[in-house]
């Protein structure tokens, strides 16, 4: 079972012992070993990955042993936190980087304001378990054999290395330790920390919280709270609240990340006018499983954000021996307001977490067949589909469901992952050599987590779904949720997948999720261990997908739930983009884009020109204004091209072009939300800003003319003030009255004066810097 490890079995394992040698062992668990160390470097949630980067250059970690304190600094940002008099992990300070000169006074912990306030709870604690008189959420909360559920941890040492800082507590008597590790990025400033428990008693205790980390903001009674929420076809809604004294719990007990509210949290501290003013710290959990976001105010305005995985129906046994890791939890701080948080998290994610961070390309213009032939796949309609996909410059053809089984409808066929004969007789090789001769990769639609009653799979293997016995089993979508915590149920996915990939000359996977959890019961282990079904599901599901991109390098995956229901930063570590929303809608697009891009890179984001009037509101709009929607993301084209005109496959062979001249701007750029589509508001603006400031991108729309008025002036952002840039329109037009060439001064304060009128109404435009080829 991954990342469930003992002292015992490292010490006996040696690297020559695990590769030869007189003691080695067998090929299988040799296998199963080296996968487990591929998995301990690059999945989320593991000590290994907290430790990436821990030879970057341009960020400092420093421990005072007089003071007993810790810094970390890097980018913009200082993280400052102590150990007291108590033998507490104390916060001190997060935020604007303070200077390496500037003295930081050794800690004390905080006294109650009376009898009902004790230190432990009046402190602001860097990690803290449930013990002592805690009655703010833990990070941590055990129970014993014997009924004892008080644990009181205490520094024990550190080790610095790097960018990589790990620090030892221990319980006051028993034999519990905690492992916290905390990696800071040179680029960003962003911290990721995660916990590891460790039994090292002589009996088996239950872990029954486990969080990443705790993050303590200075006290004030100004914090505004931004989160996102939303349901299917209507998600990323940015809410903002005003932050009282109280707690609000953010949390998913689906099974999986959620749409309801996503795991990202940012707290803005004196909100001013615009986005790129006020401090903001912001955090997102690494974890595609259920989770929990606790976020405190106390009575001195204090605030603690906690967060990790959902403490409700779950628990983890550990044996004596046995550790269990948290996920990770990643934060960070800005100083210009949520524009630049939002830039920071897309760097991070882009640079430092995402799968291409090291050999980046653009992501290629997709098609996908779903729109056009639903369920009604076979050789010859996709290969006309490929046709017409190819001349229009589609770079990458994707057939979606109905390819495998008896796969005619969403009642039959998930499970069995076998070519339909019928509908392609000679399996689908002639399917992709014809979409390879015609210049694009193919790629297939799976959903392998999931099986119907009425498949092969079901039939053979009932007890392989999410159940408890003797009770009835909730469908969605007509459909079950096998267990991948199961250890025959994750060798079985991995295998049809593999063998898939192996068989067919595959570049892409889009990966499905289309129902949530229901009976999560595991009865094939002991009563004590049925609730790991939590934790032990998505190691596996993370574990299948390491493996596929291990044995498969060059396969990228999108993963995809209903939309956008599984986005998270542990699921972006293994895929390569991600589906934010079923609501293909070119008018609702702009909010939900506008929502995901505050948490996720618009480089990671796929967005599809579908057809009109629009599957989920009847609404029509030119293709052009389509298509200019779509471009701010990945651009993909999921319409049916089959009744499309001459006109349409020539507007869409220029846009297509433009889009390739501007991808690596979208994609890879700074992001300027200038005008938001808010529900009061006709216009939205974005701005995407090449990184050496020698090129950007503006994207204008217009819901619609009111009285007359004309579209208000544009004010960029983010250009060279003293560099010339002159101006390509691409689609739409300008006042006549804008020059083709001016400053970027000139663009950021006398502003851009688009000529948009009428309903539904789009432009976009390219600035390059003079003297640039």
């Amino acid at each position: 079972m991954f990342f469930i490890s003992t002292r015992r079995t490292v010490e006996r394992f040696r690297w020559s012992k695990m590769l030869g040698g007189k003691n080695a062992m067998s090929r299988g668990r040799k296998r199963f070993l080296l996968l487990y160390l591929l998995l301990m470097m690059i999945l989320p949630g593991t000590q290994a990955l907290c430790a990436e980067n821990a030879a970057q250059k341009n960020a400092e970690i420093s421990y005072d042993q007089q003071t007993r304190i810790f810094r970390i600094t890097a980018a913009d940002t200082s993280y400052i936190f102590g150990v007291n008099e108590r033998q507490q992990l104390q916060s001190v300070y997060w935020g604007q980087r303070l200077f390496a000169g500037d003295t930081i006074a050794a800690v004390q912990s905080a006294g109650g304001s009376s009898s009902f306030d004790l230190p432990i709870n009046a402190t602001q604690q860097e990690y803290v378990a449930w013990g002592g008189g805690l009655y703010v959420t833990p990070d941590v909360k055990i129970s014993f054999g014997d009924g004892n559920r008080d644990l009181v941890l205490q520094y024990v040492s550190h080790q610095i290395e790097g960018n990589h800082l790990s620090i030892l507590l221990k319980d006051v008597q028993r034999e519990v330790f905690v492992t916290l590790t905390y990696t800071v990025d040179a680029e960003t400033g962003i911290l990721a920390r995660c916990a590891q428990v460790e039994n090292r008693t002589k009996a088996a205790l239950t872990v029954e919280e486990l969080n990443a980390a705790t993050w303590n903001l200075p006290a004030a009674s100004d914090y505004q709270l931004d989160q996102l929420t939303g349901k299917w076809a209507g998600e990323w809604n940015l809410q903002r609240s005003l932050m009282h004294p109280g707690k609000i719990m953010m949390e998913s007990r689906r099974g999986s990340t959620g749409d309801e509210i996503n795991p990202w949290f940012a707290l803005e501290r004196g909100v001013a006018q615009g986005e790129e003013s006020s401090d903001v710290w912001f955090g997102a959990l690494g974890w595609s499983g259920s989770w929990q976001i606790a976020i405190e105010q106390d009575y001195a305005h204090q605030v603690r954000i906690t967060g990790g995985y959902d403490g409700f129906d779950s628990s983890y046994r550990l044996a004596p021996g046995e550790s269990l890791q948290s996920p990770t939890f990643y934060a960070g701080f800005a100083q210009h307001g949520m524009g630049e948080a939002s830039r920071l998290l897309h760097r991070y994610e882009l640079h430092t977490l995402a799968p291409q961070r090291a050999h980046w390309h653009p992501r290629p213009v997709l098609y996908n067949s779903w729109e056009a032939t639903g369920f009604d796949v076979d050789e010859a309609g996709q290969e006309a589909l490929a046709e017409k996909a190819a001349s229009i410059g589609v770079e990458r053809f994707v057939m979606d469901d109905g390819w495998f089984g008896q796969r005619n409808s969403d009642h039959a066929g998930l499970g069995d992952w076998n070519v339909n004969s019928k509908k392609f007789p000679h399996g689908l090789k002639p399917l992709i050599d014809k979409v390879r001769s015609l210049g694009m990769d193919f790629g297939l639609w799976v959903e392998p987590e999931m099986v119907n009653a009425d498949s092969d799979l079901y039939r053979a293997h009932p007890d392989w779904v999410l159940n408890f016995p003797g009770r009835p089993r909730t469908e969605g979508r007509n459909q079950m949720v096998l267990n991948l915590a199961r250890p025959e149920v994750r060798d079985y996915v991995y295998g049809v997948l593999d063998h898939l990939l192996s068989s067919y000359d595959i570049a892409f996977l889009k990966w499905d999720y289309n129902r949530n959890w229901s009976e999560p019961g595991w009865s094939s282990v002991a009563m004590e261990n049925q609730k790991k079904v939590y934790v032990d599901y998505v190691r596996n599901l993370y574990g299948i997908l390491a493996q596929l991109r291990a044995a498969h390098p060059d396969v990228e995956i999108e993963s995809c739930s209903g939309g956008g229901a599984r986005v998270d930063l542990g699921i972006l570590q293994l895929t390569d983009e991600v589906w934010p929303s079923d609501n293909t809608d070119p008018f609702d697009r702009l909010a939900i884009q506008n929502g995901f891009s505050y948490a996720y890179a618009p480089g990671l984001m796929m967005s599809w020109v579908t057809d009109s009037p629009n599957w989920v509101n009847g609404r029509a709009t030119s293709l052009l204004y389509r298509f200019l929607s779509s471009m701010q993301g990945s651009l993909g084209i999921g319409a049916n091209l089959k009744p499309w005109t001459a006109e349409d496959f020539k507007t869409a062979k220029t846009l297509i072009a433009q889009y390739k001249q501007i991808r690596p701007i979208v994609q890879q750029g700074s992001l300027f939300r200038l005008i938001e589509p808010n529900a009061d508001s006709p216009y939205a603006v974005t701005e995407s800003v090449a990184r050496d400031k020698q090129q950007a991108v503006v994207f204008a729309f217009l819901h619609s003319s009111q009285q007359g008025l004309a579209y208000p002036p544009v004010y960029l952002r983010g250009l060279d003030p003293e560099a010339s840039y002159r101006i390509k329109v691409l689609d739409g037009s300008l006042n006549g009255a804008v020059p083709t060439s001016a400053s970027g001064s000139f663009w950021m304060h006398y502003g851009l004066h688009f000529n948009l009128r009428g309903d539904y109404q789009a432009a976009a435009l390219l600035l390059e810097k003079e003297g640039v080829q």
